[in-house]
């Protein structure tokens, strides 16, 4: 860890690197970002069916913004043209979980190299207070109902810094794709429930009290067991939701 490196309000830039550039506000990309709240809001089951109109009425979006999504969400493979049924949304898969988790691993594994380096102290100790906090929350007898959601910020929003903080535009879109991918399939098995909450902080926490002790190769065993970890409850959920 670099004690005197980027201060929170500059992540997730990494030093001498340009910075993510926004999409430019048009209504295809309005409709890509409504899409991926869908599935981030799980109002988006993997394998439903949806016309484009019903895509309009969920998205509150034009249809010629709609018919202007549907190659971009084809070619991410979220979504396929079945004739005379419509669109289907991804469904989910053992190759699907396969090459999720296998992206996931390969692009987080060089996040955490860069982040080690660029992550100041001041943010990794912001990081582990809004874990700390999240698991404090998940360890009480009756959970508060958002829990869910608040966890869910906390987790991705982790996952996200550090690969945005690589400051490749390339890798972060890769990634943001794949990630709802991840989303989808998480959907599926029901698996970010506060049982679920309570081991994924703890993880995190192992990895961030790592960097913050600036053990950069500790971190990263710790990042890629969590994300292996993650797959396993993943694949426990879909068994129980198929029991």
């Amino acid at each position: 860890m670099n004690t005197s490196a980027i201060a929170p309000s500059e992540l997730p830039k990494a030093p001498g690197r340009r910075a993510a550039a926004p999409e430019p506000v048009t209504q295809r990309n309005r409709a890509y970002q409504g899409f991926r709240q869908q599935i981030i809001d799980a109002r988006i089951r993997p394998g439903q069916f949806v016309s484009q109109r019903e895509l309009m009425q969920l998205l509150e979006m034009p249809l010629a913004a709609v018919r202007e999504l549907v190659p971009r969400l084809e070619a991410a493979g979220l979504i396929k043209a079945v004739p005379k049924r419509g669109l289907q949304i991804a469904t989910v898969d053992m190759k699907l979980i396969r090459n999720a988790w296998q992206v996931r691993a390969m692009v987080e594994r060089e996040a955490v190299v860069n982040f080690a380096r660029v992550a100041s102290a001041e943010t990794l100790a912001r990081l582990i207070a809004d874990h700390e906090a999240i698991l404090e929350r998940a360890l009480q007898p009756r959970p508060d109902e958002a829990l869910e959601k608040d966890a869910q910020a906390v987790d991705w929003g982790l996952h996200d810094m550090m690969v945005d903080a690589i400051g490749n535009e390339i890798l972060s879109e890769i990634y943001r794709v794949n990630s709802l991918h991840v989303r989808l399939i998480r959907y599926d098995a029901d698996s970010m429930r506060p049982v679920q909450v309570v081991p994924a902080m703890r993880e995190h926490l192992e990895f961030l009290r790592a960097l913050a002790d600036g053990d950069a190769d500790g971190a990263l065993d710790r990042m890629m067991a969590h994300i292996e970890q993650s797959k396993h409850r993943v694949l426990g959920g879909m068994l129980r939701v198929g029991q």
